[in-house]
């Protein structure tokens, strides 16, 4: 095989037409903040807020600026207070342990397994000796924990679960949507999320109190009456001269182009999964690499896949990465010391204490990531898991002459 791959791994299919005439609509009323209305108006905003609620299957939404702020929105909401432990991954993205830093909230960094989610018997270990009341659970590059085991230990633990799901937007496990397991659910809307609105959020509950907190901390001013996914009007007045406006509000614009892709996301994950299979697929067949397992229960959304190769070392990954770039394959290298773009290992978050974390080690560094755009046909995936199979077979002839 001498062929490259030409495709663009970071181009996002079109905004459809529909949401791009909403768009048009909303600048043309000038009304882009929610809560500018007429009389008689629902703003995009509170429109969105509703159907994915609806969607979600939850009682309360709220549609904010990003997923990191709502990921900070909820702790705070919560009650998190300066310097209390909340428990997280050891193997995610850096909002979410900035998210706990944003909110005054020591992170307690909790080991992996080779599956890629959270250790519930660490986890177990870790609120014990931390005495953490909440779990900032990062449901990382979509792979989802045994929810029924996790929220069994979180109950005996009395450990709040608050549920990071930017990958998991129209994700289960079992019969039950990611996101509905714990107290709140966070989600991104950025441009390499299920939806693409540039940037935005959502945060769903069914907590009031949580919810009310929420829309204050977000900008709602008191205008929370204009809300309709938010609780009565008693839970805000137990606590609205008490909690902080910290704006971060989703637009009509954003909102606008959002509402009709939920109403196709459940076709897009039908689209993205049939390409994840077919690159798992094709690696599945090449020696010395190896994939997560993906449990029964578990409905995912392959917008991306992930692949150990264990028995490579620090120069061998890097230049499978190199190698693979050169041929238009972009892989991503979670055990690299110095974060790259997006991606980073847990050591290089100053902010945070120094923890150690043995097992999370030894898989970050021979983990590797790669994005699937539902740009790529079905076809462009099996000749990107090629071409990594092809590069690395290549690799370890040169290794053994």
């Amino acid at each position: 095989m001498s062929a490259n791959f030409t495709g663009n791994f970071t181009q996002q299919l079109p905004i459809p037409e529909a949401a791009i005439e909403r768009a048009v609509a909303v600048m043309r009323s000038g009304r882009l903040h929610r809560y500018n209305v007429v009389d008689g108006e629902v703003p995009e905003t509170v429109a969105l807020e509703s159907e994915f609620a609806a969607y979600m299957g939850a009682r309360f939404c709220l549609a904010c600026t990003s997923g990191g702020y709502a990921l900070q929105t909820a702790l705070r909401a919560f009650g998190v207070s300066s310097g209390e432990p909340v428990l997280t991954n050891g193997f995610t993205l850096s909002p979410v342990p900035g998210s706990i830093a944003a909110a005054g909230g020591k992170a307690v960094l909790v080991e992996i397994t080779d599956d890629l989610v959270i250790d519930i018997d660490d986890l177990v270990r870790k609120a014990r000796s931390s005495s953490a009341r909440v779990l900032m659970l990062s449901h990382m590059r979509g792979h989802i924990a045994d929810m029924g085991a996790l929220m069994d230990a979180a109950e005996d633990l009395d450990v709040a679960v608050i549920e990071d799901c930017a990958h998991t937007m129209g994700a289960r496990w079992g019969n039950t949507k990611s996101g509905a397991h714990g107290i709140a659910a966070c989600y991104s809307t950025q441009t390499y999320k299920h939806i693409n609105s540039g940037e935005g959020g959502f945060i769903t509950s069914d907590d009031e109190e949580l919810m009310a907190r929420a829309t204050i901390l977000s900008g709602s001013y008191m205008l929370y009456g204009r809300h309709e996914t938010v609780p009565a009007g008693d839970v805000f007045d137990r606590i609205r001269l008490e909690t902080p406006n910290c704006s971060g509000r989703m637009d009509n614009l954003r909102a606008a182009i959002l509402r009709p892709q939920l109403a196709e996301l459940d076709r897009l994950v039908d689209a993205w999964n049939v390409r994840y299979r077919a690159i798992e697929e094709v690696l599945g067949t090449v020696p010395g690499v190896r994939l997560p397992r993906r449990p029964d229960q578990e409905t995912y959304v392959g917008s991306s896949i992930q692949f150990q190769v264990p028995d490579l070392d620090e120069s061998e990954i890097r230049a499978l990465v190199e190698a693979c770039l050169a041929r238009g394959v972009e892989l991503k290298w979670f055990g690299d010391a110095e974060p790259v773009a997006f991606t980073s290992r847990y050591d290089s978050w100053r902010y945070l204490e120094r923890q150690s974390l043995p097992e999370t080690d030894r898989i970050l560094s021979s983990l590797l990531d790669m994005r699937i755009p539902l740009t790529f046909s079905v076809e462009d995936c099996r000749e990107v898991g090629r071409i990594v199979g092809d590069t690395l077979a290549k690799l370890r002839t040169r290794g053994a002459a």
